[in-house]
């Protein structure tokens, strides 16, 4: 797929380092492959923080979670057994990437050619598009399993390949800036610009074993 046109993509990056409104505040502790902190954590689940104060509920703010927590419902609900179901399991240690509803609507428009106005009409355009199988491996290709990585350790991490929760598929960690906590996501696309995670939204549920960090576009688990 060809390179995002750069005007687009600046203005996207600038907007997306905004604060998520809805998941801006929780944060947690390890490395990047192994737990590091020596306190317990706690077992809250990431779904239950994308959930909280109307979570999942489509609006204006594409710089939240909605498209994300309404793709992981609805792999659910047609695959009650899948993967994706750790994340509604708070002891189970795990760190996720999320891409922000800004985020979908890039990728929407790469797989549609088309930008869609809405937070519902990018979720229904992209199911239409690629079918929700092909969103439950999106989604497991965004989760660690085993690992309760902070932004801390992430940043220690230049180098480091995590493995996903998608059998066979990997994300490199490059670094770019620890002073201004610039941390670039490498992933099987190799024709379009890396997620970058977004420095406002590190270490989202602190103190739990699952904690999660927004990514300013999708992981992508192969060329599309």
């Amino acid at each position: 797929m060809k390179k995002r046109h750069l005007v687009p993509i600046v203005a996207l990056i600038a907007g997306g380092m905004a604060a998520p409104a809805a998941v801006a505040a929780p944060t947690s502790a390890a490395k990047a492959s192994t737990t590091t902190t020596t306190k317990a954590l706690g077992d809250r689940s990431l779904a239950t923080v994308l959930l909280a104060n109307g979570g999942g509920s489509f609006d204006r703010n594409w710089y939240d979670y909605d498209i994300l927590t309404q793709a992981v419902l609805a792999v659910l609900k047609a695959k009650p057994d899948s993967p994706v179901g750790l994340l509604t399991q708070g002891d189970v240690a795990l760190t996720a990437f999320l891409p922000s509803d800004r985020a979908f609507q890039v990728l929407t428009r790469d797989l549609t050619h088309k930008w869609y106005g809405s937070e519902k009409q990018v979720f229904n355009a992209l199911v239409k598009a690629v079918g929700v199988d092909a969103i439950e491996q999106v989604l497991l290709y965004h989760v660690i399993p085993g690992a309760t990585i902070t932004s801390k350790d992430a940043l220690k991490a230049n180098g480091a390949t995590l493995n996903t929760a998608l059998p066979g598929a990997t994300i490199k960690v490059k670094v770019l800036s620890k002073y201004f906590k610039l941390i670039q996501l490498k992933d099987n696309d190799p024709n379009d610009i890396n997620p970058i995670i977004n420095p406002r939204a590190f270490d989202i549920n602190k103190g739990n074993k699952q904690i999660a960090h927004g990514v300013i576009f999708v992981l992508r688990p192969a060329d599309l």
